[in-house]
């Protein structure tokens, strides 16, 4: 079963992806580390990518969509697979499909965890951060006692730019801009199931469990994987 996770940053995705794959026995594979892994292991494709990365340019579609063929034919993947941001646009969408296609495979779930704007920039904003202890804070979920100061050590807190509202507001409009054509793909061709984001993780995790069902049994040399009786 081949599974694609949509959700935008402070959506839970990464936690919930864990949960999955531990609960499914499936494989996750984001396309970041598919691409790091074949660089470090001097893979031909590898080699390939990091020529375009040394010359500061994107490594084109077709040479990540390879990279994850040949993935997804390793032994570990053969009871399913979690993609973890990957697609990420309409091209790379298509382009998965037409090569799953041609193996007589195709994608079985988008699972897509909607968190409204709002919410999630009360999740990803308003960090606060002791410049002695490093100990973190946050202005709504773990605000200090006295505003400013840590608890811990009264030490100074500060804020890091990527932790503030209007950063993180640009960094949910790009990502939008990018993953709502995508979604919507997987909408018009009938894969995409929502999941309600906002519920607590054990809620979010039995609504993909559901929207996921059971898993085929895995067969090899002719017999069932065990799992499955």
């Amino acid at each position: 079963m081949i599974i694609i996770l949509l959700g935008a940053p402070g959506a839970g995705k990464g936690t919930q992806a864990e949960l999955l794959c531990e609960q499914l026995g499936v494989v996750s594979i984001a396309s970041g580390n598919l691409l790091r892994d074949n660089i470090r292991n001097g893979t031909p494709l590898g080699v390939r990518a990091d020529e375009y990365m040394q010359r500061g340019e994107l490594v084109p579609d077709k040479l990540v969509i390879d990279m994850l063929t040949a993935r997804l034919k390793a032994p570990d993947v053969a009871r399913g697979v979690i993609l973890d941001g990957f697609p990420r646009t309409v091209g790379q969408a298509e382009a998965l499909d037409s090569t799953l296609a041609a193996q007589g495979r195709r994608v079985d779930r988008a699972l897509y965890i909607k968190v409204d704007t709002e919410t999630l920039l009360d999740r990803l904003s308003g960090r606060w951060i002791c410049r002695n202890c490093q100990t973190s804070y946050h202005e709504k979920f773990n605000p200090p006692r006295v505003s400013g100061v840590c608890d811990v050590c009264g030490g100074e807190l500060y804020q890091r730019n990527d932790d503030r509202r209007d950063v993180m507001e640009n960094r949910l409009r790009v990502y939008f801009e990018q993953t709502l054509p995508v979604i919507q793909y997987y909408r018009d061709n009938g894969t995409l199931i929502e999941i309600d984001g906002t519920q607590d993780i054990e809620k979010v995790n039995a609504d993909l469990l559901a929207a996921v069902g059971p898993i085929p049994a895995v067969v090899a040399e002719g017999v069932a994987d065990s799992s499955a009786a």
